[in-house]
């Protein structure tokens, strides 16, 4: 079956405007806003700051309405080439359905974060079928490592992954297919919602932060039982930050729990990639094809459709 075709993004050449929009959880410190606007022009970009960027409602950045509106001014906007998340966190679920996809469509414009930004990756891919970035939010400090991950998939287009040495064979094999996926608490989370990722003829990607392993197992079945996992080509797990093994009564290692849902599948798998929240992580253009090779340990870029 041949694989999906997504549509490209543009590329974003020197002098591209770039909104800096915060469409889940708030900022932290006074300085990462600032940090962000650097990290855009290192790039040649112009940042533009969306209204509401440095908005806080609790555990949100600012009311819903207002981060609603922010995507949507930047997503209308002709003279807007870009969004950047400034952080992840949690909130874009609350405001999903009220996403100008329409506005996408018609000007196909680059999404660059992960982490709760997994759920707007998710969505534009089911409602638009647009490339997006699974990368670094706008205010983290960039690595040279991740720089030029960033760089190559979002300006270059061309393979922003590439060699993991450190990375673990869990079921050996070889696939070619989509790259979907993202925080893998996200994805379960979308599971019933018509806005969840469609990851049949995918490689999947998945990380995740503070998830003991028997909630990823949990939410690895959660998957499953929902048909989810139906035509998945391979699995490629990145970190589990902050991911104890010991925590429900009695402990089991992640690899092992990967091992038997890619057994299950009967799909390769390799874990331990450097994606997720990691202080060096690839981009990952999310919809375009790659290749994974376990034995190699590399996961290659190998087409940014159109």
């Amino acid at each position: 079956m041949p694989v999906k075709q997504f549509r490209r993004a543009k590329r974003l050449e020197p002098g591209a405007r770039v909104a800096l929009v915060a469409p889940a959880g708030p900022l932290q410190k006074p300085e990462e806003l600032a940090r962000a606007q650097g990290n855009a022009r290192t790039f040649g970009w112009e940042p533009i700051v969306a209204l509401h960027a440095s908005d806080r409602t609790g555990y949100l950045a600012g009311h819903d309405k207002d981060r609603l509106n922010d995507i949507n001014v930047a997503l209308r906007d002709p003279n807007i080439d870009a969004i950047w998340c400034v952080r992840g966190g949690y909130g874009i679920i609350r405001i999903l359905d009220g996403i100008d996809y329409d506005a996408l469509s018609r000007t196909p414009k680059p999404i660059i974060g992960y982490s709760d930004i997994t759920a707007l990756h998710a969505a534009v891919q089911r409602k638009c079928r647009l490339i997006s970035y699974h990368g670094p939010t706008a205010r983290e400090p960039l690595s040279d490592f991740s720089r030029d991950s960033l760089e190559r998939a979002v300006i270059h287009q061309t393979d922003s992954c590439g060699a993991a040495p450190n990375a673990r064979e869990i079921n050996p094999g070889t696939a070619e297919g989509r790259l979907v996926g993202g925080n893998l608490a996200v994805l379960a989370s979308l599971c019933g919602t018509p806005f969840m990722a469609d990851l049949s003829d995918g490689i999947l990607i998945l990380e995740d932060i503070n998830e003991p392993v028997y909630r990823v197992d949990r939410m690895l079945q959660q998957l499953r039982l929902s048909g989810a996992f139906n035509g998945c080509k391979a699995i490629a797990f990145g970190e589990c930050v902050k991911c104890p093994d010991d925590a429900g009564g009695g402990g089991r290692p992640l690899d092992e729990i990967l091992g038997e849902t890619a057994h299950a599948l009967g799909v390769p798998c390799l874990a331990g990639i450097p994606i997720g929240h990691i202080d060096s992580q690839w981009t990952v253009p999310l919809g375009a094809t790659a290749t994974l090779d376990t034995k190699a340990r590399t996961l290659t870029v190998t087409s940014y459709t159109s």
